[in-house]
């Protein structure tokens, strides 16, 4: 549930930029598609894909660390940033 609420807090907000990834290891794992269920360890989030600037209902990319120290990156749907309703 905790993995979920990061998601969810991560997605909604505007300063939720993505970073470089400190290390290599990040870089070589694979892209995990988040499922709706699942059980994710995510100790520490490293960085977060920008989507500030898209309308619409893009795909974004969370790199994370789990309790072991381990890296991962999941690929999950958020809503964009920008919209306008002019």
């Amino acid at each position: 549930m905790q993995a979920l609420a990061v998601l969810a807090l991560a997605s909604l907000s505007s300063l939720a930029f993505a970073a470089p990834a400190a290390d290599s290891q990040a870089l070589r794992c694979d892209i995990v598609q988040y499922q709706y269920g699942m059980d994710l360890d995510v100790a520490r989030v490293i960085s977060t894909s920008d989507v500030s600037s898209i309308c619409g209902v893009p795909r974004a990319v969370m790199v994370y660390e789990d309790h072991d120290g381990r890296r991962h990156r999941l690929s999950y749907l958020t809503s964009g940033g920008g919209c306008s309703d002019n």
